[in-house]
């Protein structure tokens, strides 16, 4: 924290130096003084603003935890900005009600193009005060506009499953512009808060439970009734799985029947209870197969 006051003041009397040189050296012309006065002011201010925003972003997360420190920092940002920018006003004598008054044209030109700017940070103020979600929490944000996809899985059978088309990671940072997520391949991801406060939000949570559906193809000389049973019985006896399986059969071809496996699983991660579930179907329809071989009387085929 001193670390970070130190450098805002050396800032400051960065800034008051090199605007005291500009002016003694007279190498601003007569009458624009005001305006350099308040250039100046608004680096000053801004980097200010930036350093102790972060400064208390490090300082609060450890006692009030990151989510409330960013929201901290967040509010930090906007209230210097706005101080600035009216301080900047009035440097340049330009009044409030002026300011407003004096719109226009140049105003809508100016509205335009700085649209995309204020719905960043409107769409932040919002996410800041509702919390659909906050730094630290692992999400999956869709936006709206998007519907569901639904999968092809060749080479034989069409899918009834659907996907969701988003982006899933750990919120790491709320700021002015941005929301900061670190995606599930470890990638940070920069979000525009215009998007994030319309987006379709999912919020998992280490005592999540869902379903994971699976398929698996099964030889047609394995009886489905036994398969199906055994089956149940040992994906039941896995700890990431929460209850019985519902196992049904939802495709054949001539040598084969596919079998699609819907499991309440507990875990984030959708990769690895499938994982485990593959892994105990293939020793599980292997084992039958054995057990149907060594059954066989002598010499039959």
């Amino acid at each position: 924290m001193l670390y970070f006051l130190l450098l805002s003041a050396l800032v400051v009397v960065i800034v008051i130096l090199v605007g005291y040189v500009l002016i003694k050296l007279k190498l601003i012309p007569t009458g624009f003084e005001d305006y350099v006065y308040g250039v100046l002011w608004l680096i000053a201010s801004v980097t200010v603003t930036q350093l102790i925003a972060i400064a208390l972003r490090n300082r609060l997360a450890s006692t009030v935890g990151p989510a409330n420190a960013s929201s901290v920092a967040f509010i930090v940002r906007l209230s210097g900005y706005v101080i600035a920018f009216v301080v900047f006003l009035a440097i340049i004598r330009v009044g409030v009600t002026e300011a407003l008054a004096a719109g226009g044209f140049a105003g809508l030109v100016v509205g335009l193009a700085s649209q995309f700017v204020l719905s960043n940070i409107f769409g932040g103020i919002v996410i800041i005060l509702t919390r659909p979600f906050k730094v630290g929490d692992r999400i999956t944000f869709s936006t709206w506009q998007y519907g569901l996809i639904v999968p092809s899985y060749p080479p034989k059978f069409f899918s009834t499953d659907y996907l969701i088309p988003g982006y899933t990671g750990v919120v790491q940072e709320i700021n002015l512009m941005y929301t900061v997520i670190l995606s599930d391949d470890n990638v940070p991801v920069k979000v525009p808060n215009s998007i994030m406060a319309q987006a379709a939000i999912f919020v998992h949570s280490d005592n999540e439970v869902r379903r994971v559906r699976t398929r698996y193809e099964v030889p047609k000389d394995l009886d489905p009734e036994t398969v199906i049973e055994r089956l149940k019985k040992e994906l039941s006896s896995l700890p990431i799985v929460a209850d019985v399986p519902t196992i049904r059969v939802i495709e054949t071809s001539q040598s084969t029947y596919v079998i699609a496996i819907d499991a309440r699983c507990k875990t984030m991660f959708e990769d690895e209870a499938r994982h485990n579930i593959l892994i105990t179907v293939m020793k599980t329809v292997k084992a039958i197969q054995e057990e149907q071989k060594r059954a066989k009387p002598a010499g039959q085929p």
